[in-house]
């Protein structure tokens, strides 16, 4: 049977794949590619999750791609408006005929004979083969099987519904019932809020604080540009705006922390009132960033709590009990819906089993490569975009550099590029592939994640204007990804 064979593998249709489609449909109309997608559906996050309230956890302006502007008043938008905003974007660019669905990649295999990627997929229970000279995956950074939850002792005593905000049920009806969402994460700060309107009442219970800053939903500048300039222009202006503003809460964390937590805490009390404990339920014990920040539209989720709809409640959990959940401190929180809003489980490269000629490749005795690509992994680069900002900020940045070394391998005729160590490389300091960040979710699974080295390029600066230098004004022939024309 003959393999479909393509220039470049696009793994994933979300946010990141139809944008990365787009670039290379603009930059390297001369190369053919497909997007192979796992689910029966674009999308990727926005269309795997469905909990009330699934929304953008930053502006639109700067999560939205930077060739096509938002245009609607909302910036703060919900998972509907963004999930539109990427069909629209696959329809406009006439991507829709490049996308295949209902194929999960299981294997990628590499052959230095052939200078290719052989894909083993699986498509609606048959196993098929697509083949490849460059991959480029796209599939985000959790698993879409499963959501994370611990194991919490009397689970099974409970008698009312259990949830995991990743597998919300269609049409659950939730009015009038006493809901407890365990976790302070974003999903968690975006659930309390949505359901308190219908729910009798809801809890969140977290065992420490996060910080929250609240933002406007709307962007008034963004609307007014729009009425005196041409939309493209008045998307530039606002998004440079906006990145210029993420980057500076960005610094302001790392080098003053103590200013930026002060504001936040003044905010929360002027929301909440001098008689609040906000010492104790909305001061972490870390500083701003080293995990991330909650964003909170027109701070819905303040607003709720001070009209007494839901409330905070910081403890551990002893143990669920038939009609709730026994705390250490010996309360009891009645429930008849409880979730477990306690995070993703993060996997490496959308579950994919990776070899080299044969070997298996353990991706955390890797480098990582300027934050895209790993050391010794031939002609790979993967799609990971800001924790501490808007994700497709980076992923179009990546995007980008991807097409210039397709279109540089095409000029000189080279059939393979690897980011490979250099004699002096080999005495660097072994640092996380994310440095200063330590959510949950990083601790469970970072040992499987490549290295960061202690000199450029082995680095993943998650910092804008450092990523724009390596990935953008770095000269491409750096020394570092060796080019060749044929198999060693």
């Amino acid at each position: 049977m003959t393999k479909e064979h393509y220039d470049v593998l696009i793994v994933g249709a979300g946010l990141s794949g139809i944008g990365a489609a787009v670039h290379l449909k603009q930059n390297c109309s001369d190369r053919s590619f497909v997007i192979l997608e796992g689910r029966s559906n674009p999308g990727g996050t926005w269309d795997l999750f469905r909990y009330p309230g699934i929304r953008s956890d930053s502006d639109m302006h700067t999560l939205g791609y930077d060739f096509k502007p938002w245009r609607a008043s909302k910036s703060i938008a919900d998972g509907t408006a963004i999930l539109e905003y990427i069909k629209e974007t696959a329809a406009e660019y006439e991507l829709n005929q490049y996308v295949q669905y209902d194929h999960q990649v299981l294997k990628a295999k590499w052959c230095s004979d052939a200078c290719m990627w052989d894909l083993e997929i699986n498509h609606k229970g048959e196993v098929k083969h697509v083949t490849g000279n460059m991959l480029y995956m796209c599939a985000g950074y959790y698993s879409y099987k499963q959501g994370y939850t611990p194991e919490f002792p009397g689970r099974e005593r409970f008698q009312g519904d259990v949830l995991h905000p990743q597998e919300w049920p269609e049409q659950y009806d939730y009015a009038n019932k006493n809901v407890v969402v365990i976790g302070s994460g974003a999903t968690a700060i975006t659930l309390v809020p949505a359901m308190a309107d219908k729910a009798e009442h809801v809890t969140m219970l977290q065992r420490s604080p996060t910080y929250i800053i609240s933002w406007p939903a709307k962007d008034r500048v963004a609307n007014f540009l729009r009425t005196v300039l041409p939309i493209k222009m008045a998307y530039t202006i606002t998004r440079w705006k906006n990145i210029l503003r993420q980057q500076y809460l960005y610094w302001l964390s790392r080098n003053k922390p103590e200013i930026l937590k002060g504001l936040l805490l003044w905010n929360a009390r002027r929301r909440l009132g001098k008689d609040f404990d906000i010492e104790k339920h909305f001061t972490p014990s870390y500083n701003v960033w080293d995990e991330r920040l909650c964003l909170v539209p027109d701070g819905d989720f303040f607003d709720a709590v001070k009209d007494k709809k839901a409330s905070v409640v910081t403890d551990h959990i002893e143990s669920f009990t038939e009609s709730g959940i026994a705390l250490k401190s010996g309360e009891n929180l009645e429930a008849d819906t409880i979730v477990t809003a306690t995070g993703l489980k993060l996997v490496m490269y959308g579950e994919v089993e990776f070899t080299v000629d044969g070997e298996p490749v353990d991706f955390s005795k890797t480098w990582s490569y300027k934050g895209v690509g790993c050391s010794g992994v031939p002609n790979f680069f993967a799609c990971f975009g800001y924790v501490n900002a808007s994700w497709t900020l980076r992923a179009d940045l990546m995007s980008k550099y991807v097409c210039k070394v397709v279109n540089h391998m095409h000029a000189i005729g080279a059939k393979k590029c690897m980011p490979t160590l250099r004699e002096g490389d080999k005495k660097m300091r072994r640092l996380p592939w994310i440095s200063g960040f330590t959510p949950g979710y990083i601790k469970r699974v970072g040992h499987i994640f490549p290295k960061q080295g202690s000199i450029e390029p082995w680095v993943n600066p998650q910092v804008y204007s450092k990523d724009v230098e390596l990935l953008d004004k770095v000269p491409l022939d750096d020394g570092v990804l060796v080019f060749s024309h044929t198999a060693p």
